[in-house]
């Protein structure tokens, strides 16, 4: 990744406005630089943050499971499976991190993996009730499974935490107005490590540190 042309100065400004969830044309005006200027340099940022994503941990103790689809509002199909969206598979540690990956499809066969890779066996696992799940049951795992068509929530049962960070990070991706696909990796990163560092002054010296080491 080559050297940034900016003045320290103006990239601290663009990396504050950054962390503050500022789109790059508004970062533009603030900071006095070219719109195409601030779109690459957030661009680099994300792809650090891509590249500097550590492994977290495999999770143990409860664990809420989901899978959402993120996309711009299109007539026809809605929810599992909409055309043209991208499936995203999420795992939340209770109280804890959340972690992510962009799915080609929902089915058992793609999703298990990922779980058995990030979550300790004998872990007590949450999902609501969808089929790709049913495998869950019968696993390594402690299962329990809420039925939203009844309920959001019965007391421990729910997937509250990781359908919050949904939303989160819904709201954070709906400003752009559209993501490239070729980019979505890593505004979904993004949101994951904004989710897992919520301090924002760690989220600004974070940057100003990776800035400092491959940028300026």
């Amino acid at each position: 990744m080559g050297k940034s042309r900016l003045s320290h100065y103006k990239q601290n400004k663009l990396i504050e406005l950054f962390v503050a969830g500022v789109t790059a044309r508004v970062a533009a005006e603030l900071v006095g630089v070219n719109k195409n200027t601030a779109a690459y340099y957030f661009y680099r940022l994300r792809l650090l943050i891509y590249q500097n994503s550590p492994h977290l941990e495999m999770f143990d103790g409860e664990v809420e499971i989901d899978e959402s689809y993120f996309g711009g509002q299109r007539k026809g199909k809605r929810g599992r499976g909409a055309a043209g969206k991208v499936a995203v598979f999420g795992l939340l540690k209770r109280n804890g991190k959340v972690y992510t990956v962009a799915a080609p499809n929902t089915q058992t066969a793609t999703l298990l993996p990922v779980i058995r890779e990030q979550v300790k066996p004998d872990s007590i696992v949450y999902t609501d009730c969808y089929k790709s799940y049913d495998v869950l049951d019968v696993g390594e795992f402690s299962h329990f499974r809420i039925n939203h068509s009844a309920h959001f929530a019965e007391r421990q049962n729910h997937i509250n935490g990781i359908e919050n960070f949904w939303n989160q990070a819904k709201r954070h991706l709906r400003k752009f107005n559209g993501i490239p696909k070729e980019h979505f990796e890593l505004y979904l990163k993004e949101c994951e490590w904004r989710f897992n560092n919520s301090e924002i002054k760690f989220q600004i010296s974070f940057l100003k540190q990776l800035v400092k080491n491959y940028l300026s």
